[in-house]
């Protein structure tokens, strides 16, 4: 069929052009005055003559012409009597051309059609099957009731047919004859059934379309077979594939019982943390009793390949199968399919991207590792623009959010104003999701009320307005800002929510409300209808609070304008208000209630997403898409409570599922778990070996979805080359450890672990030889300044503790995220690193040069001694006499057994960590004597994060759940910088990178030795010198990343301060702040 339809649209090429010249010679030479009118009626006059011709030649080139005219969309019904006299043609050329351009018009001409009824009825039975097709297509396209018994015996013969293909047009037809004649369903039923049991892949598309449009109820006609269908679907057509995975998702939500279990929708550390030991035994208990059906397996196992489909409707159908019907386990797989998707056309994209946004509500893990992929580009249309902010907003977190913000304030200035003002909303949104940004992002959008884009700043009143709802009291400044703009914002929603947010507010600026009122008095006539509401409103709250009665005879004026208005909203409010408010003789019980019913405390309002109940239509439909439920929609019914007899779907003939089954399927499902290529599956086989504790599902390599793999191979190279450094550094090298360090921090969050089995001996050893000095050194990465030889000794046992070692890694591993990137800023940190273009050997030669001399710009200086603080971890009465503390950035923990009985085998067990996070398990302590103690040490990364690091303590007979959590100031490194280098990336670090408070104390507490002994107590952070008395600051950078964090301490007027923080981290830095402000207020 394809090679006859190849030659088909060949030919017809040639027959356009003929035609254009037909259509032009006639239009050329007009016969007269109307001429030019007088063709139009003649133009097929030579293609009719042609059909009547005797030399088949003739007619063949005119139905070419035909044809190519019906491809190119133009009209070609009033050739119909003459085509359908070709019906009963001897040359089958013709009669396919024929029955092509009948399928199209018999609908439209049915009366003419009906006239060749016979020669139809004829054809079917001609020998050549697509003749046999084509006039089953042509029967079932005249839609006249009278014909229905014909049409129903044309079906039945062709659904026995030899021909798969004339099998196929008999499936086709059923859901044609099933709209004409509803009544014959219970015959049409009957065909179905039997075209179900079909073996070939031609038929098995059509056949479940025809079932999903007669009888989707009819779940036992599927039961037999069901296994045949999952074993055919990789080889079935594309269309054919969507509408079975479709089919057979409704098909299991029927059949099999829940594979999710209570939690199972959280990530593991969220469930690990919140639950207590005997909790996490029982559900797993209750996960060990669930065994999967094999037919629920093998449907997830067959629809698996199918997620590499060029087709983006498979891909899509496969994904919400998964979504639907998979363990949430097993979901992940999808993710990446549907990330590739985004590379199609702006219409693929806006589905997938709606797909992915109500999907990114309940699982956000899913994408976090592709989260560049949802940056917006210049050339996205606005309404894809729109999409990924949502995926953004609610795949932000406090890990990600400080580079969210970084996209979002490049947003804000886009062109695109319904962009920007998007944007504006989705800071706002994040600002209420992740309280420690809330300060950070109100800060920013107060910064864009100066924005000269109306459009901007009206946008930013209106969230600003939603977030002040939810802490009031602070920010009467903010307030009192935007009364100021009331004179140049013009847009309604803006001017009415500045009202709002000075009425509820009145009581807290006395000064600015009532000249407020006395400014939109004079305007009142002239404004939106949405601004004299708000205006009434603030008179009403302003006569009921003022004490001195200024606003009394301007709320009447303004109730006496409303009184009149041409708005019957505001006349009937104007009324309300005026019998409330103002008493006499007929005021009612209710205005002795007035002032609580204006100034009643209003709930915040709530900022969800508008993807949060599309979760109830199934993924990838029509009517998820327009969130409303669309005609025909089937919906997915619930999980069975138990599940119904799987011996239905046993077949007699069981030969034919394993004629089926390919015959390396059952090594594949216990091999690994990439599938997309072959370079994935070798590199995953030999990282197993030495990745064995990692069982996280993040895949590797897939920095090629975002166009980073120079990056990456950059990354790695510079890796393998500061191992290399280490390696044959004597330990007085300081300097050059410290490049090497520094170089290795842009890589950050997984891949930590391929070495550390390698490297294990070696950092006990080297623990256990700085074990009596390291318990003198201070808890914030402290060093001793003696010779230089203990000075690398202690730094090295230092780095261990709080980050994880990152030396002697294999150079061909590639396990980066595609998060890895965001937290390594060129800009921040004017570090000299070497280009993409140098080859690894090369950058490896020039790397302690290149890092030598930007260390004279920004390097990291010792730190000020301060007291050890320690923490315990483990009770003595929780941990049946084991009892462990720690001090946090050393992470050294110290072991005592307090009981009078040997412990053995002290080890790390379980470790739950949220993603990213890394940690170096201490080597395990055979054995501790009665009221013994030892002290181990172990390196924790905590990717610039306050989120706890959890594990489990192990013991040989009992396991302890234990948590670490970092004070932020641990989480840094002291800096040493000039105060012009200070200012210039402290001028980069401005909007929402900056948050500041006011501090105030006694001025005896504000010199500069008190101020600077405060805030080294609380944070790891390096003095910078300062040509000023009144301002003190210091830098450090996060440990993990490298990102500057400056501290700027400037001494006001009397008796307070003005604590600024600027920082690319913006959460360590709210909370940093958070930590600051007490330390620096005590006496």
């Amino acid at each position: 069929m394809s090679s006859n339809s190849f030659a088909y649209n060949e030919q017809s090429a040639g027959g356009e052009a003929t035609e254009l010249g037909q259509e032009a010679t006639s239009t050329i030479s007009p016969s007269g005055a109307f001429g030019l009118f007088s063709s139009d009626l003649k133009k097929n006059e030579d293609l009719k003559q042609m059909l009547e011709s005797n030399k088949d030649s003739a007619k063949l080139d005119a139905m070419k012409r035909i044809v190519g005219m019906i491809a190119k969309g133009k009209n070609a019904s009033e050739l119909f009597p003459a085509v359908v006299k070709n019906v009963a043609s001897k040359n089958i050329e013709i009669k396919k051309l024929v029955y092509v351009y009948l399928v199209r018009y018999a609908e439209e001409q049915q009366d003419l059609a009906l006239l060749s009824i016979s020669t139809f009825q004829r054809a079917l039975k001609d020998p050549n099957q697509l003749i046999r097709a084509s006039a089953l297509r042509v029967l079932s396209s005249i839609r006249v009731p009278i014909i229905v018994p014909i049409m129903m015996l044309a079906i039945k013969e062709a659904s026995a047919d030899l021909s798969p293909y004339v099998r196929k047009n008999a499936a086709h037809a059923i859901q044609k004859l099933y709209s004409l004649d509803p009544d014959q369903k219970e015959m049409l039923i009957e065909v179905i059934e039997k075209l179900l049991k079909d073996k070939s892949t031609l038929v098995a598309g059509s056949v479940v379309m025809a079932f999903e449009e007669v009888c989707p109820d009819r779940i036992d006609l599927i039961h037999k077979n069901y296994r045949k269908l999952c074993n055919l679907l990789v080889d079935v057509e594309e269309w054919g594939q969507v509408v079975i995975i479709h089919m057979l998702t409704r098909y299991a939500r029927t059949q099999f019982v829940s594979p999710w279990k209570e939690g199972d929708g959280l990530e593991d550390n969220e469930k690990n943390f919140y639950e207590s030991d005997d909790e996490q035994k029982e559900k797993a208990d209750k996960r060990k009793a669930y065994a999967m059906d094999p037919d629920h397996r093998l449907l997830i196992r067959n629809t698996k390949p199918l997620l590499q489909s060029r087709n983006a409707a498979v891909v899509m159908a496969v994904a919400q199968l998964y979504w639907h019907i998979a363990p949430k386990s097993e979901t992940g797989v999808i993710s990446k399919s549907l990330v590739r998707l985004l590379r199609s056309n702006r219409e693929v994209q806006y589905i997938v991207l709606q797909n992915i946004a109500t999907m990114s509500i309940q699982r956000k893990g899913m994408f976090e590792p592709y989260l560049k992929s949802f940056y917006v580009r210049s050339t996205d249309p606005t309404m894809i623009k729109t999409l990924k902010l949502e995926i953004l907003t609610n795949l932000a977190n406090e890990a990600n959010i400080s580079t969210l913000l970084r996209e979002f304030q490049t947003y804000v200035k886009s062109q695109d104003k319904q962009f920007a003002a998007a944007t504006i909303q989705t800071i706002g949104r994040c600002a209420t999701n992740i309280s420690e940004v809330t300060d950070t992002c109100l800060n920013g959008l107060v910064c864009l009320l100066s924005n000269r884009d109306e459009i901007v700043v009206a946008e930013s009143v209106v969230v600003i307005k939603k977030l002040l709802q939810m802490q009031p009291a602070q920010h009467g400044e903010i307030i009192k800002h935007m009364a100021k703009l009331l004179d140049s914002i013009t847009v309604p929603v803006a001017r009415a929510s500045i009202l709002w947010l000075i009425g509820e507010n009145c009581e807290r600026v006395p000064k600015i409300a009532p000249d407020v009122l006395r400014k939109t008095a004079k305007s009142f006539t002239s404004e939106d209808d949405l601004v004299k509401l708000q205006i009434l409103n603030l008179g009403a709250k302003l006569y009921l609070t003022n004490s001195k009665q200024q606003t009394k005879l301007l709320t009447q004026y303004i109730l006496n304008l409303g009184k009149y208005d041409q708005n019957y909203d505001i006349r009937d409010r104007t009324r309300f208000i005026r019998q409330l408010i103002v008493p006499n003789e007929k005021s009612g019980a209710l205005s002795k209630y007035a002032k609580k019913i204006f100034l009643a405390q209003k709930p915040a309002p709530l900022l969800e997403s508008p993807f949060k109940d599309r979760d109830h239509f199934q993924l990838g439909t029509l009517s998820h898409t327009l969130n409303t439920k669309a005609t025909g929609y089937l919906e997915l019914s619930n999980w069975p409570e138990v599940a119904p007899d799987p011996s239905v779907r046993n077949v007699e003939v069981i030969e034919l599922a394993k004629e089926w089954t390919p015959a390396g399927k059952a090594k594949k499902e216990n091999s690994v778990k990439k599938f997309y290529s072959e370079s994935e599956e070798e590199e995953d086989s030999s990282d197993s070996s030495s990745d064995s504790e990692s069982g996280s599902g993040s895949e590797s390599g897939e920095l090629g979805e975002s166009g980073e793999e120079r990056d990456s191979s950059e990354d790695s190279s510079e890796d393998s080359s500061s191992g290399q450094d280490s390696e044959s550094e004597s330990e007085s090298g300081v300097q050059s450890k410290r490049a090497a360090k520094k170089n290795s921090k842009p890589k950050g969050k997984s891949g930590c672990e391929d070495g550390e089995k390698e490297n294990e001996k070696s950092k006990t050893s080297e623990s256990s030889n700085a074990e009596s000095s390291s318990i003198e050194e201070s808890s914030s990465d402290s060093e001793s300044e003696s010779d230089s030889e203990s000075e690398a000794e202690s730094r090295r046992v230092a780095k261990e503790k709080e980050k994880k070692t990152k030396q002697d890694r294999n150079p061909l591993t590639k396990d980066v995220s595609l998060l890895d990137l965001d937290d390594f800023n060129p800009v921040s940190t004017p570090v000299a690193l070497p280009t993409p273009v140098l080859s690894p050997s090369l950058t490896a030669d020039l790397e302690g040069l290149n890092l030598s001399t930007s260390s004279s710009v920004i390097s990291v200086s010792t730190p000020v001694f301060v007291p050890m603080k320690s923490h315990v971890l483990l009770h003595r009465m929780s941990g049946k006499g084991l009892a462990a503390s720690d001090k946090m950035v050393s992470v050294q923990i110290t072991l005592n057994n307090t009981t009078d009985q040997k412990i053995e085998n002290i080890h790390i067990g379980e470790k739950k960590l949220p993603m990213g996070m890394q940690m170096h398990v201490f080597n395990p302590v055979d054995s501790l004597e009665p009221e013994g103690s030892i002290t181990v040490s172990m390196g924790i990364d905590f990717c610039d994060s306050t989120q706890t690091a959890s594990f489990q303590l192990c013991t040989k007979d009992d396991c302890f759940s234990v948590s670490i959590q970092p004070p932020v100031g641990e989480l840094l490194l002291p800096v040493a910088m000039s105060e012009k280098d200070f200012k210039k990336e402290q001028g980069m670090l401005t909007g929402m990178n900056e948050t500041s408070a006011i501090i105030v104390a006694a001025p005896q507490n504000f010199t500069p030795s008190v101020i600077l002994q405060k805030v080294v107590n609380v944070a790891n952070v390096g003095a910078v010198p300062s040509g000023q008395d009144n301002i003190q600051r210091f830098a450090a950078k996060t440990v993990h990343s490298g990102s500057l964090m400056l501290v700027t301490v400037e001494l006001k007027e009397g008796s307070t301060a003005q604590l600024i923080i600027n920082t690319e981290k913006t959460v360590i830095g709210s909370v940093l702040l958070r930590e600051l402000k007490p330390v620096l207020s005590q006496g």
